[in-house]
């Protein structure tokens, strides 16, 4: 249910069960958030980039084994899934197109650059199944801003492309967002991999805290990251 292949030092991850518009079970579930932690630890990897096959990204999580999946093992895979983006230190490109919806919503918040095309849709649409987002609404919060992620969770409204990215959701949208999101991660797997891991990290262990706190914990990186050999070298070739 996913498609792995490598191009240069991008791995590309695609959502395969087209057939059931990519609905997460816990099955696809757990194979995404074994594929992406194992591109995390990769070395020969520099940046991932998540797609799917079919006419939608994702429908959200697969509805027929609400039911009947033990309910523990299906909130643990689900809390890993929607918190990747707190673990990784590889940029995570997402190419949405057709509908990303519910949890495919949530996939889309967890990484780091948004590719869609102009036709996709978007919506926290569980409040129609009597269910509210729990676990995505941090991931979205992060991308969209509490007040407007409350709205959209309130309401399970869909959105546009366009309105995704006037909401910050999406970055680009583009004829064929798989193509673009390819250029941009090849470019930035061409970038120095510790200055990103440094940069992802301060990201994830500044959030929401305290401006102080996060000065402190952004001094330590920073001087980890001056001891970068790429850096050291890069201030050498400057001065000759």
């Amino acid at each position: 249910m996913i498609d792995t292949r490598h191009d240069g030092r991008v791995r590309v991850l695609t959502l395969n069960r087209p057939e059931k518009r990519n609905a997460l079970n816990l099955y696809i579930c757990r194979a995404l958030v074994d594929a992406l932690e194992q591109a995390n630890d990769d070395p020969s990897v520099a940046a991932i980039l998540l797609t799917a096959n079919g006419k939608a990204f994702c429908a959200g999580m697969d509805l027929s084994e609400a039911q009947t999946a033990d309910r523990t093992q299906l909130n643990e895979v689900h809390e890993r899934l929607f918190t990747i983006n707190t673990r990784l230190r590889k940029p995570l490109i997402a190419a949405v197109h057709g509908a990303a919806l519910a949890g495919g919503t949530g996939l889309v918040a967890n990484a780091h650059i948004v590719v869609a095309e102009d036709q996709s849709t978007f919506g926290l649409t569980e409040i129609r199944i009597a269910l509210f987002p729990i676990l995505i609404f941090r991931s979205v919060k992060a991308a969209m801003g509490e007040r407007r992620t409350t709205e959209l969770a309130l309401t399970g409204r869909t959105f546009t492309a366009a309105q995704a990215k006037d909401y910050g959701l999406v970055h680009e949208i583009a004829e064929d967002p798989e193509a673009r999101a390819a250029e941009i991660a090849n470019h930035l797997s061409r970038l120095d991999s510790q200055a990103i891991a440094h940069g992802l990290t301060y990201i994830t262990q500044t959030r929401d805290k305290p401006w102080d706190e996060a000065g402190l914990i952004g001094s330590r990186i920073r001087a980890e990251a001056l001891q970068n050999p790429a850096f050291q070298e890069a201030i050498h070739a400057f001065q000759k």
